[in-house]
């Protein structure tokens, strides 16, 4: 992993103290953990994030900050995966969980049209709303716990083929 250069572009926690916006979360915001690049804090913020993608409300990144500091994991990882979920990525991202939904509960995918209004989320989500959520939890039970899985196995992979690389060339 690149950790010195992660480490030059990674704020110091006096600089994060510093900011006046990061003030109400007091010290928390500074704990050495939330800015660690050890592989657990890492493996579990990813896939906290990946987890949080799908949730179906705009407050990913609130969120995102709140579970780093209760979990103390880290948070740089935790929003950036966080942003996987864009304004590019959401309509995919949704339909998926909606389609996923839709199979568990057995009902049959209805095409439908998203409109901004007030009108279409009093009567147009009617009809979709319970496999939608199904899907979203599903969805993001299984992303989490894979994304975590995925990355913790590349991971050690790494760490291990570094490992004998290192003693191989020990050994000449």
């Amino acid at each position: 992993m690149p950790r010195h250069l992660i480490r030059k572009i990674t704020p110091s926690p006096e600089q994060i103290r510093s900011h006046w916006y990061l003030r109400p979360f007091g010290t928390r915001i500074a704990d050495p953990a939330l800015w660690s690049l050890q592989r657990r804090g890492v493996t579990a913020a990813f896939g906290a994030g990946l987890a949080i993608c799908f949730v179906p409300l705009p407050v990913h990144l609130v969120l995102a900050a709140i579970v780093a500091i209760m979990a103390r994991i880290n948070a740089p990882v935790l929003v950036a995966s966080v942003m996987l979920v864009n304004p590019l990525t959401f309509v995919p991202v949704y339909y998926t969980a909606y389609r996923v939904g839709a199979a568990l509960l057995g009902h049959v995918p209805q095409p439908f049209r998203f409109e901004m209004s007030w009108s279409w989320l009093q009567y147009g989500l009617g009809p979709v709303w319970k496999p939608f959520l199904v899907g979203c939890l599903v969805c993001s039970l299984i992303a989490g716990v894979l994304g975590w899985a995925l990355l913790e196995l590349f991971w050690r992979y790494h760490v291990r083929r570094r490992y004998r690389t290192r003693a191989w060339g020990a050994r000449r």
